[in-house]
């Protein structure tokens, strides 16, 4: 290196990738700085530079540069910087540690450090048990462990499995085998190896009890709740426990009996269009990530699926790995999968996307269907997915913006559904017809509305706040006698477990 370019270097002051030592009487810091840039993004500790930047130099032996080396072997597992010397003056030296990141997680004397700006500090445990995991994640992770020596072929879904490779073949994502046993086809899907079951296997095809007693992760939670949060009682609850696709279409099915869809009947033809109050595909596609990239390691943990009021989650077991974040999501990123063999079969059947596509589907997918953006944060090592509602004025926004001149067009919104909003809002409080159609998303009362209003009056479901003033301005509308208890919600078959509704 020449005085210019380190001249250069050190002209933009400490930084994160930049630390200054005045001389190699802060040899033991120095180790700790190159142990955090090996763990960050690599840089420079140099010898010889005043904290402000002013390279004075140091008289330089074999000696001094092999205090330095014996220092550095103290870092694990073993790294060799590159370290050279530039003169600054008569007989004075700068000595020049170049630092290069390669993915392994260092220590020095047993302590990680990273970087926090021009600071070196000791590395959270939590962080660098996370970076462990991501460090040993293409040697040993749950999907690749063998299965225990009991579970066998028998365990596995056979139908599944040829479903899924008549599928791939025919999507063109994998050629015909010559032979089509169930243990080619696993065989094909790297899902044996050494002749024996992996994990990934009984995640994407297992059942039975046997698997599921041994595997409770395989499972989904679903819970309706009747307000905004989970202090909130429920209309409905189920566990299910089942493989990947099993439990994919328990979600699907989950998310269709208990969200409202608006409606557009399309004048002189017998078809009608349908506006969701949340973006299927999109549903979808959140719901097989969070199965494929979950934490299969964790026993406790399940997926989980939560609609409220005014918005809906998908709860997914883990955090984010190999520097993903939220904002990253946003964007289009290179897809890191926690699982990527569970990944490749899931891609192989068209159930995801490859490329870190997937993310900006579901982006694509909520705009298209008129809702706000999603959004992903990690809550309680837990990644969160909360999808937010196309309220029922946006939908009546959105087809009136396609009507033509002279064109006779309405919108339906299904009585039953609008029925069981009303009778939801008015669970939480007694309200005004006008603070019904806000909540409702309206800007204000429909005809539909109050014709939905006037038959639960007649029918006895709800009743006035001011019977004896119907005309009142400060006239509310509240539930005329409380639910009554519901019995079992989601039925049982072959190790699943319904839940019951709370009343």
């Amino acid at each position: 290196m020449l005085l210019e370019e380190l001249k250069r270097i050190i002209s933009s002051g400490e930084s994160e990738a930049l630390e200054f030592k005045q001389s190699t009487g802060q040899c033991k810091e120095a180790a700790k700085s190159v142990c955090a840039l090996l763990n960050c993004h690599g840089g420079f500790v140099i010898f010889g530079v005043t904290d402000k930047g002013a390279p004075i130099g140091q008289t330089v032996s074999n000696k001094t540069l092999a205090e330095i080396a014996v220092e550095l072997r103290r870092i694990e597992p073993q790294a060799f910087p590159k370290i050279s010397t530039v003169s600054v003056g008569l007989e004075k030296k700068c000595i020049v540690i170049h630092v290069l990141r390669d993915g392994e997680v260092y220590t020095y004397d047993g302590r990680p450090y990273l970087r926090r700006g021009s600071t070196t500090q000791v590395m959270p445990k939590e962080t660098y048990e996370r970076r462990l995991l991501e460090c040993m994640h293409s040697q040993r992770r749950w999907e690749n462990q063998f299965t225990p020596e009991e579970i066998t072929l028998k365990d596995l879904d056979k139908t599944e499995i040829q479903n899924t490779l008549a599928t791939a073949i025919q999507m063109g994502r994998i050629t015909e085998p010559s032979k089509n046993s169930i243990e080619d086809i696993l065989i094909g899907f790297k899902l044996i190896k050494e002749g024996k079951l992996i994990n990934a296997a009984l995640a994407l095809f297992g059942r039975g009890e046997r698997v599921f007693s041994d595997y409770p992760q395989f499972s989904i939670k679903l819970a309706r709740f009747r307000g905004n949060d989970r202090l909130a009682d429920f209309d409905d609850t189920r566990v299910y426990h089942g493989n990947i696709f099993e439990l994919l279409r328990r979600g699907e099915s989950f998310l269709f009996d208990h969200m409202p869809i608006a409606a557009r009947v399309v004048p002189g033809k017998m078809v009608r269009e349908d506006y969701p109050t949340y973006p299927p595909r999109a549903i979808r596609e959140a719901l097989a990530n969070a199965t494929c990239h979950r934490d299969y390691a964790s026993f406790a943990g399940s997926v989980s699926m939560a609609m409220y009021n005014d918005h809906f989650e998908i709860i997914n077991p883990g955090v984010f790995h190999f520097g993903i974040s939220p904002e990253k999501l946003t964007h289009t990123h290179q897809s890191k999968p926690w699982n990527p063999t569970i990944a490749d079969v899931l891609y192989k059947k068209g159930i995801i996307e490859q490329w870190g596509t997937g993310t900006i589907n579901i982006l694509e997918w909520c705009a298209e269907n008129q809702n706000p953006a999603p959004k992903w944060e990690e809550q309680s090592e837990s990644v969160v997915i909360t999808f937010f509602p196309r309220t029922v004025f946006a939908a009546e926004k959105h087809i009136k913006s396609k009507e033509r001149p002279g064109e006779l067009k309405q919108l339906q919104i299904n009585t039953q559904t609008l029925n069981d909003r009303v009778l939801e809002l008015l669970r939480e409080s007694p309200f005004s017809s006008a603070e019904i159609a806000l909540k409702l998303g309206r800007k204000q009362r429909s005809g539909k509305l109050r014709e939905v209003l006037k038959k639960l009056l007649i029918n006895g479901s709800i009743t006035y706040t001011i019977p004896e003033k119907p005309q009142s301005r400060l006239q509310k509308y509240r539930l005329l006698n409380p639910p009554a208890a519901s019995g079992q919600s989601g039925g049982q078959s072959g190790g699943q477990s319904g839940g019951q509704s709370k009343p």
